[in-house]
Protein backbone atom coordinates (compact mmCIF):
# COMPACT_ATOMS: atom_id res chain seq x y z
CA UNK A 1 0.00 0.00 0.00
CA UNK A 2 1.20 3.51 -0.80
CA UNK A 3 0.73 6.69 1.20
CA UNK A 4 -1.63 7.95 -1.51
CA UNK A 5 -3.77 4.81 -1.25
CA UNK A 6 -3.83 5.08 2.55
CA UNK A 7 -4.92 8.72 2.22
CA UNK A 8 -7.75 7.82 -0.17
CA UNK A 9 -8.96 5.04 2.12
CA UNK A 10 -8.77 7.38 5.11
CA UNK A 11 -10.95 9.94 3.34
CA UNK A 12 -13.38 7.18 2.36
CA UNK A 13 -13.51 5.99 5.96
CA UNK A 14 -14.21 9.49 7.22
CA UNK A 15 -17.07 9.97 4.76
CA UNK A 16 -18.65 6.54 5.24
CA UNK A 17 -18.24 5.91 8.97
CA UNK A 18 -21.01 8.18 10.17
CA UNK A 19 -23.56 6.96 7.66
CA UNK A 20 -25.21 3.50 7.85
CA UNK A 21 -23.54 2.36 4.62
CA UNK A 22 -20.78 0.06 5.95
CA UNK A 23 -17.44 1.83 5.86
CA UNK A 24 -15.77 -1.60 6.16
CA UNK A 25 -17.37 -2.75 2.91
CA UNK A 26 -16.32 0.44 1.14
CA UNK A 27 -12.77 0.07 2.47
CA UNK A 28 -12.65 -3.51 1.19
CA UNK A 29 -14.32 -2.78 -2.16
CA UNK A 30 -12.24 0.30 -3.06
CA UNK A 31 -8.95 -1.65 -3.44
CA UNK A 32 -10.79 -4.29 -5.48
CA UNK A 33 -12.26 -1.62 -7.80
CA UNK A 34 -8.94 0.21 -8.28
CA UNK A 35 -6.78 -2.91 -8.44
CA UNK A 36 -4.94 -2.18 -5.19
CA UNK A 37 -3.79 -4.75 -2.67
CA UNK A 38 -6.36 -5.36 0.06
CA UNK A 39 -4.88 -3.70 3.17
CA UNK A 40 -6.66 -6.23 5.38
CA UNK A 41 -8.70 -6.06 8.53
CA UNK A 42 -5.88 -4.67 10.70
CA UNK A 43 -5.69 -1.52 8.55
CA UNK A 44 -9.48 -1.29 8.67
CA UNK A 45 -9.39 -1.38 12.47
CA UNK A 46 -6.61 1.24 12.56
CA UNK A 47 -8.78 3.60 10.49
CA UNK A 48 -11.69 2.98 12.82
CA UNK A 49 -9.49 4.18 15.70
CA UNK A 50 -9.51 7.63 14.13
CA UNK A 51 -13.27 7.75 13.94
CA UNK A 52 -13.46 6.25 17.44
CA UNK A 53 -11.54 9.27 18.72
CA UNK A 54 -13.97 11.57 16.92
CA UNK A 55 -17.04 9.87 18.38
CA UNK A 56 -15.46 9.78 21.83
CA UNK A 57 -14.83 13.54 21.65
CA UNK A 58 -18.34 14.30 20.41
CA UNK A 59 -19.94 12.26 23.20
CA UNK A 60 -17.36 13.26 25.82
CA UNK A 61 -19.94 14.70 28.22
CA UNK A 62 -22.08 11.58 27.91
CA UNK A 63 -19.06 9.35 28.57
CA UNK A 64 -18.08 11.38 31.64
CA UNK A 65 -21.54 10.64 33.05
CA UNK A 66 -21.29 6.96 32.08
CA UNK A 67 -17.86 6.54 33.67
CA UNK A 68 -19.08 8.24 36.85
CA UNK A 69 -22.14 5.99 36.82
CA UNK A 70 -20.00 2.88 36.34
CA UNK A 71 -17.91 3.88 39.34
CA UNK A 72 -21.09 4.39 41.37
CA UNK A 73 -22.29 0.90 40.42
CA UNK A 74 -19.00 -0.64 41.55
CA UNK A 75 -18.81 1.40 44.74
CA UNK A 76 -22.42 1.20 45.89
CA UNK A 77 -23.34 -2.11 44.25
CA UNK A 78 -26.69 -0.93 42.99
CA UNK A 79 -28.29 0.21 39.75
CA UNK A 80 -30.85 3.00 39.99
CA UNK A 81 -30.38 5.99 37.69
CA UNK A 82 -30.95 5.97 33.90
CA UNK A 83 -27.21 6.54 33.36
CA UNK A 84 -26.36 3.53 35.53
CA UNK A 85 -28.76 1.36 33.56
CA UNK A 86 -27.25 2.67 30.32
CA UNK A 87 -23.82 1.44 31.47
CA UNK A 88 -25.30 -2.03 31.96
CA UNK A 89 -27.05 -1.90 28.59
CA UNK A 90 -23.79 -0.97 26.84
CA UNK A 91 -22.02 -3.90 28.50
CA UNK A 92 -24.82 -6.28 27.49
CA UNK A 93 -24.85 -4.90 23.95
CA UNK A 94 -21.10 -5.32 23.57
CA UNK A 95 -20.98 -9.00 24.55
CA UNK A 96 -22.50 -10.59 21.38
CA UNK A 97 -20.16 -8.70 19.05
CA UNK A 98 -17.14 -9.52 21.20
CA UNK A 99 -17.97 -13.24 21.21
CA UNK A 100 -18.67 -13.28 17.47
CA UNK A 101 -15.44 -11.41 16.78
CA UNK A 102 -13.36 -13.93 18.70
CA UNK A 103 -15.07 -16.95 17.13
CA UNK A 104 -15.20 -15.65 13.54
CA UNK A 105 -11.96 -13.68 13.36
CA UNK A 106 -10.44 -15.77 10.55
CA UNK A 107 -13.62 -15.69 8.45
CA UNK A 108 -13.89 -11.93 8.92
CA UNK A 109 -10.40 -11.52 7.45
CA UNK A 110 -10.93 -13.81 4.45
CA UNK A 111 -14.26 -15.36 3.42
CA UNK A 112 -16.39 -12.43 4.57
CA UNK A 113 -14.42 -9.99 2.38
CA UNK A 114 -15.71 -11.42 -0.90
CA UNK A 115 -16.87 -8.58 -3.25
CA UNK A 116 -19.98 -10.55 -4.24
CA UNK A 117 -20.93 -11.13 -0.61
CA UNK A 118 -20.36 -7.48 0.28
CA UNK A 119 -22.47 -6.26 -2.65
CA UNK A 120 -25.29 -8.55 -1.55
CA UNK A 121 -25.14 -7.58 2.11
CA UNK A 122 -25.08 -3.87 1.23
CA UNK A 123 -28.36 -4.27 -0.63
CA UNK A 124 -29.93 -6.42 2.09
CA UNK A 125 -28.85 -3.94 4.77
CA UNK A 126 -30.33 -1.05 2.82
CA UNK A 127 -33.70 -2.78 2.48
CA UNK A 128 -33.89 -3.65 6.19
CA UNK A 129 -32.87 -0.15 7.27
CA UNK A 130 -35.41 1.49 4.96
CA UNK A 131 -38.24 -0.87 5.94
CA UNK A 132 -37.65 -0.52 9.69
CA UNK A 133 -37.60 3.26 9.43
CA UNK A 134 -40.51 3.52 7.02
CA UNK A 135 -43.09 1.17 8.49
CA UNK A 136 -42.53 1.04 12.25
CA UNK A 137 -43.75 3.76 14.64
CA UNK A 138 -41.36 5.79 16.79
CA UNK A 139 -42.89 5.21 20.19
CA UNK A 140 -39.90 4.69 22.51
CA UNK A 141 -36.92 6.72 23.72
CA UNK A 142 -33.53 5.55 24.94
CA UNK A 143 -34.77 5.83 28.54
CA UNK A 144 -37.41 3.19 27.80
CA UNK A 145 -34.84 0.52 26.95
CA UNK A 146 -34.62 -2.78 28.82
CA UNK A 147 -31.85 -5.34 28.98
CA UNK A 148 -33.52 -7.46 26.27
CA UNK A 149 -33.40 -4.46 23.92
CA UNK A 150 -29.68 -4.01 24.53
CA UNK A 151 -29.05 -7.70 23.88
CA UNK A 152 -31.05 -7.62 20.64
CA UNK A 153 -29.15 -4.55 19.40
CA UNK A 154 -25.88 -6.21 20.42
CA UNK A 155 -26.74 -9.29 18.36
CA UNK A 156 -27.50 -7.00 15.44
CA UNK A 157 -24.07 -5.41 15.90
CA UNK A 158 -22.44 -8.83 15.60
CA UNK A 159 -23.63 -9.03 11.98
CA UNK A 160 -21.26 -6.16 11.20
CA UNK A 161 -18.42 -8.69 11.10
CA UNK A 162 -19.61 -9.20 7.52
CA UNK A 163 -18.64 -6.08 5.52
CA UNK A 164 -21.81 -4.71 4.00
CA UNK A 165 -23.78 -5.22 7.20
CA UNK A 166 -22.98 -1.73 8.43
CA UNK A 167 -22.31 -1.65 12.16
CA UNK A 168 -24.28 1.54 12.64
CA UNK A 169 -26.85 0.38 10.09
CA UNK A 170 -27.32 -2.95 11.88
CA UNK A 171 -27.63 -1.42 15.33
CA UNK A 172 -29.90 1.42 14.19
CA UNK A 173 -32.08 -1.08 12.33
CA UNK A 174 -32.21 -3.28 15.43
CA UNK A 175 -33.19 -0.30 17.56
CA UNK A 176 -35.83 0.82 15.07
CA UNK A 177 -37.28 -2.70 15.01
CA UNK A 178 -37.70 -2.24 18.76
CA UNK A 179 -39.53 1.02 17.95
CA UNK A 180 -36.92 3.39 19.35
CA UNK A 181 -37.08 6.84 17.80
CA UNK A 182 -34.37 7.87 15.35
CA UNK A 183 -32.38 10.00 17.79
CA UNK A 184 -32.35 7.34 20.51
CA UNK A 185 -31.40 4.64 18.00
CA UNK A 186 -28.50 6.72 16.64
CA UNK A 187 -27.20 7.78 20.06
CA UNK A 188 -27.19 4.24 21.47
CA UNK A 189 -25.64 2.95 18.23
CA UNK A 190 -22.67 5.32 18.41
CA UNK A 191 -22.17 4.82 22.14
CA UNK A 192 -22.19 1.06 21.53
CA UNK A 193 -19.57 1.42 18.79
CA UNK A 194 -16.84 2.60 21.14
CA UNK A 195 -16.23 -0.46 23.35
CA UNK A 196 -16.25 -2.95 20.45
CA UNK A 197 -14.01 -0.77 18.24
CA UNK A 198 -11.55 -0.22 21.06
CA UNK A 199 -11.50 -3.96 21.81
CA UNK A 200 -10.86 -4.78 18.14
CA UNK A 201 -7.99 -2.30 18.10
CA UNK A 202 -6.44 -3.85 21.19
CA UNK A 203 -6.42 -7.21 19.39
CA UNK A 204 -5.43 -6.06 15.89
CA UNK A 205 -3.23 -2.97 16.07
CA UNK A 206 -0.39 -4.75 17.94
CA UNK A 207 -0.39 -7.41 15.18
CA UNK A 208 -0.11 -4.71 12.52
CA UNK A 209 2.78 -3.07 14.38
CA UNK A 210 4.64 -6.37 14.74
CA UNK A 211 4.17 -7.21 11.07
CA UNK A 212 5.25 -3.75 9.94
CA UNK A 213 3.58 -1.69 7.22
CA UNK A 214 5.39 -0.50 4.11
CA UNK A 215 4.04 2.79 2.75
CA UNK A 216 5.76 3.99 -0.45
CA UNK A 217 4.66 7.49 -1.40
CA UNK A 218 2.86 6.50 -4.64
Amino acid sequence: MTVFQAFVLGVLQGLAEFLPISSSAHLALAPWVFGWQDPGLAFDVALHLGTLATVLWYFRDEWKKLIASAWTIVRQRRIQTPEEWRVIFLIIGTIPGAIAGLLLEDAAESAFRSPALMATTLMVMGVFLWASDRFLPQSRAIGDMRWRDALFIGIAQAFALVPGFSRSGSTITGARLLRLDRTSAAVFSFLLSMPITAAAAVLKVPDAVREGVSLPWW
